[in-house]
């Protein structure tokens, strides 16, 4: 029996290691979504007192978007910028290097993976990603009948019902 509590123990302390829950996350920044859908959410999020919303990404322990993927990855590296290291000093080139090489390698900007994927772009999905470890800790899918403000705002309502349902399962 004294394995099988220590191995229980064992298995709940990885669990928590491996990463963030929905119950941890206290104040969330909303990226740009489509349809200005996180501003519906925003409203939703602070008047049901479910997370603070924050307005500078690095207070917040959560991204809410619309999109993940290589274009929100690319986002998280604009807003979460990877600390630089040490330049390099290097020599200025000789007389004799081949003056062809200084304007490098063209760039060829439709081949851009951010621009051409299609990853997470569906219309209607929202997912809480933990801003430290970029895991998705919630996700849901709830699409408009349309673009129409009251549309919009029911839409976001039912989110975050959802969001609060999942933060206290016990409670019905």
């Amino acid at each position: 029996m004294d394995v099988m509590k220590w191995l229980a123990l064992v298995l709940l302390s990885c669990a928590a290691l491996m990463g963030a829950e929905l119950t941890d996350v206290h104040t969330v920044y909303l990226l740009k979504m489509s349809k200005g859908m996180d501003q519906y959410l925003a409203n939703r999020l602070t008047n049901d007192h479910v997370f603070q919303v924050v307005t500078d990404p690095k207070l917040a322990d959560a991204i809410l978007t619309d999109r993940i993927g290589q274009t929100f990855e690319t986002k998280m590296e604009e807003l979460f910028p990877a600390p630089n290291p040490e330049p390099v000093k290097r020599e200025p080139p000789s007389k004799d290097e081949n003056k062809a090489g200084l304007l490098g390698d063209p760039v060829n900007k439709l081949a851009n993976p951010a621009n051409n994927s299609s990853f997470g772009a569906a219309t209607g999905t929202i997912f809480l990603v933990w801003a430290k470890s970029r895991q998705v800790v919630w996700s849901a899918y709830d699409i408009p009948k349309d673009s129409s403000s009251k549309q919009l705002d029911r839409t976001a309502s039912d989110i975050v019902s959802r969001m609060k349902r999942d933060l206290n399962p016990k409670k019905k």
